[in-house]
């Protein structure tokens, strides 16, 4: 039994050197241990990549509306088409939008600092470089007169005001004419607000019906964001919910592969890319029948979207749509109020049970607080008061544990020759003196599910993101800069082990007070605000153990 506990601490100890290892090959700029390709080699991959047109119906054929391949592609011209881009500017965001297909080619988020250089915002949308993140509307269908407008034709922004005005909103408008039809695109900005009003006027300039598609698409490379670790990891990647299927989370190797399985009909819903605390979705007007996708355009960089038929539009006709592009923080009661379930891209992963309640006691203790440092002190407290009884019962065995360790030093001594007697004799003292051996690893095991599902807390709530405590922890969603919180906690669980009935092996209990220092070290990459919770908890577990230890060490033996 004893060798099998020193094995798995050895197996724990391997896999903490091999973690190790591996945070520092990558805070290096060396390959992952865990990934496929270094950070040189993806950047050299996406520097490499082909056009990143969508892939076009075959030249002279009929796009058939609702296909999401068959969106068109527009003869190359001799001259390259004249480009602008656009920036319109609120209080909340900065958006550059190019005339060359009406593409949003770059976010930056004017209340978010980016995450490892804090003098800069945080960008979403962006093209060149390592990374792609655009968002594209168009057309598909042809006519005799030629494609109709998509994200690959000119468009003329309208003059206007590029920043807010009195009323609180701005608008640009942009026109396409092309294949006998003009295509209008209004995208509509509002103060405080993170959702982009995206409307699209299909006028029909020819003298014969037309059956336009209209496309929202989403595109993003397959890159994992630059911050990314083993112990920070996050998920990056096509989202989207319909009420027949609710909420689907993809993944761009399943694009790559050709396993990707999702909706692909539907009158509601949206369709997204979610990132590390951050989120952009495309919401069609809603009960308008849609087709959704996702592909591979070129390596490593994927799409998701929507085609939504507008139906036959008359000669001199013409036919509006109303989308919303929401591109902001996940903000849990923001998102709730723009479509059903958004909210849902905060993602608790599989603890998402404990996780949600954790969440709503802390909005709670914030509001009162003011500090997300002090709600997780506060939270820590509540919870150790929660489970007191639980985690009393286990000190209380532990504690028996330590009264009784000589007659256990004794009974190894004596049996030592013969293991089957030793364990027979071990077992009928624990049965006199009233000891449950698996009672000491309550007070851990109540609190495992609460620290998990408290990491995804931390990993996934924007409203902690950059959230101060005090002096030197400046984002709780951060590993301690200083490392004090990591040896604090190596102190504290140094102290818990003094407490804990002594190992009768000597090479085990030799492990068991290297283990506090080999954990400290881990702890050296989890957000601050995590550690901060355990430190809090082990402190108080400290206080409840040392108490109840006293009591049975004081009170007279047994014979």
């Amino acid at each position: 039994m004893e060798l099998n506990k020193r094995t798995v601490l050895w197996i724990v100890f391997a896999i903490s050197l091999i973690v190790l290892w591996n945070n520092w090959m990558v805070a290096n700029g060396k390959q992952s241990l865990f990934s496929a390709a270094s950070p040189a080699a993806q950047v050299a991959q996406q520097q490499a990549k082909p056009n990143d047109v969508p892939a076009a119906a075959a030249a002279g054929s009929a796009a058939v509306p609702g296909t999401p391949g068959a969106i068109p592609v527009a003869p190359v011209a001799p001259v390259a088409p004249s480009t602008q881009r656009i920036t319109i500017t609120t209080d909340v965001v900065k958006v550059d939008i190019d005339t060359l297909g009406g593409v949003i080619k770059r976010l930056e988020l004017l209340k978010f600092a980016d995450d490892t250089d804090k003098t800069r915002n945080k960008v979403l949308f962006n093209v060149g470089g390592p990374n792609t993140y655009l968002g594209q509307t168009g057309l598909i269908g042809t006519t005799a007169a030629g494609v109709l407008p998509n994200h690959q034709t000119p468009f003329v922004a309208r003059p206007g005001a590029r920043s807010l005005d009195a009323s609180g909103t701005v608008q640009l408008v942009m026109d396409a004419e092309q294949g006998g039809v003009r295509l209008t695109k209004t995208f509509t900005f509002r103060k405080g607000d993170y959702t982009i009003g995206v409307r699209h006027d299909v006028t029909n300039l020819s003298t014969a019906p037309v059956q336009p598609s209209l496309y929202l698409q989403l595109q993003h490379d397959g890159n994992k964001p630059a911050n990314d670790s083993w112990f920070m990891s996050s998920y990056t990647g096509p989202t989207m919910y319909t009420e027949g299927e609710k909420y689907q989370k993809l993944l761009f190797e399943d694009i790559e592969d050709g396993s990707v399985q999702h909706a692909t009909k539907s009158n509601n819903g949206w369709v997204a890319i979610s990132q590390h605390f951050f989120v952009s979705a495309f919401i069609p007007a809603d009960k308008s029948q849609r087709d959704i996708f996702t592909k591979k355009i070129a390596t490593n960089l994927y799409a998701i979207g929507t085609v939504q038929p507008l139906g036959t539009v008359a000669p001199g006709a013409t036919v509006s749509t109303d989308s919303r592009l929401y591109s902001g923080p996940q903000d849990e009661k923001t998102l709730e109020t723009i479509a059903p379930g958004l909210e849902l891209v905060k993602d608790y992963g599989v603890l998402t049970i404990i996780a949600k309640p954790i969440f709503w006691v802390m909005d709670h203790l914030y509001s009162l607080l003011g500090n997300w440092g002090w709600t997780i002190v506060a939270l820590t407290v509540l919870i150790k008061l929660a489970f007191f009884p639980l985690s009393a019962a286990g000190y209380r065995s532990m504690a028996k544990m330590r009264v009784v360790t000589p007659k256990m030093q004794a009974i190894r001594e004596r049996y030592k020759a013969d293991p089957q007697k030793m364990q027979q004799a071990t077992m009928e003292l624990y049965k006199t003196e009233k000891i449950n051996p698996l009672g000491g690893c309550l007070p851990i095991l109540v609190q495992m599910p609460v620290f998990f599902a408290l990491y995804w807390v931390l990993q996934s709530s924007v409203e902690m993101r950059g959230a101060p405590w005090i002096l030197w922890i400046q984002d709780l969603t951060q590993p301690d800069p200083l490392y004090i919180l990591p040896v604090i906690y190596a102190v504290s669980m140094f102290i818990t082990t003094k407490l804990n009935p002594q190992p009768t092996d000597p090479v085990q209990a030799k492990m068991m007070l290297f283990m506090p220092l080999a954990f400290s070290v881990i702890f050296f990459f989890f957000p601050s605000g995590l550690v901060l919770y355990w430190v809090v908890n082990n402190i108080l577990s400290i206080a409840q153990q040392w108490v109840i230890t006293k009591k049975f060490e004081n009170a007279p033996a047994s014979k």
